[in-house]
């Protein structure tokens, strides 16, 4: 049996009066990979800010592995095994790599917490930069340090919000290698994504959003088929 990593029914969330999303409905599977397009304000990051409980008023319903989180505060939400990685990465610019990385605390019961020595053979840059301040390191440096501490932290439900954003092409094949490798292990991944190009071959399935709702889904075989509506919505 398929089992849900993430269900949301009917979900609204708000910023102060601002009503950004509206009755979002979207399921992710277990091990699957998943990708959220739209242009900018379609309400995507704000979909994963309210599954963290990161916006204002929440309504509706959002199960973590079976668990109702609406109500739950942002800290026992993470507890449930999910690791956000927003798009201003937030490192601790005062510590250096292997100081950030050492200091997640392991979050979840599962056995998915990635030792540093993992994470510098993913990420080969951040182990010779290990000594390196966060702001002496470069914005590809900077979004693998983000990535790779929320896989301190034993998370299996992964939110990754427009990682490729900025970079050059050999970090995002860098980080296309590691979602793959991810994936492969078991992980499930919700990306945000404006580089079309860099989500379409990594995805099991897309959906859509324009003005906080979700407008089309469809899954990887489906794409091609897909073009000339991605293209009216998106203008791919």
């Amino acid at each position: 049996m398929i089992r849900k990593a993430l269900e949301i029914e009917n979900l609204h969330a708000w910023y102060g009066e601002s009503h950004i999303l509206h009755n979002v409905n979207l399921s992710v599977n277990q091990g699957e990979v998943v990708t959220l397009l739209g242009r900018n304000g379609a309400g995507r990051t704000t979909t994963l800010r309210a599954i963290m409980g990161l916006t204002g008023t929440r309504k509706g319903s959002i199960k973590i592995d079976g668990v109702e989180t609406i109500n739950l505060p942002t800290y026992k939400i993470a507890h449930l095994g999910i690791g956000y990685c927003p798009e201003e990465r937030g490192i601790f610019s005062s510590l250096s790599a292997e100081e950030n990385l050492l200091l997640p605390p392991v979050l979840s019961k599962s056995d998915r917490c990635m030792s540093i020595a993992e994470i510098y053979d993913m990420f080969p840059n951040l182990a010779e930069r290990k000594s390196s301040q966060g702001t002496r390191l470069s914005g590809g440096e900077q979004q693998m340090l983000a990535v790779g501490r929320i896989l301190r932290t034993g998370a299996s439900l992964l939110l990754l919000d427009e990682i490729s954003e900025g970079l050059a092409p050999v970090i995002v094949q860098a980080l296309a290698r590691m979602i793959r490798t991810l994936k492969a292990k078991g992980y499930t991944i919700v990306m945000v994504e404006q580089n079309f190009r860099f989500a379409a071959p990594l995805a099991d399935r897309f959906l859509v959003m324009e003005h906080g709702q979700i407008v089309e889904s469809f899954s990887a075989s489906e794409l091609g088929s897909k073009m000339p509506v991605l293209n009216e919505l998106l203008g791919v």
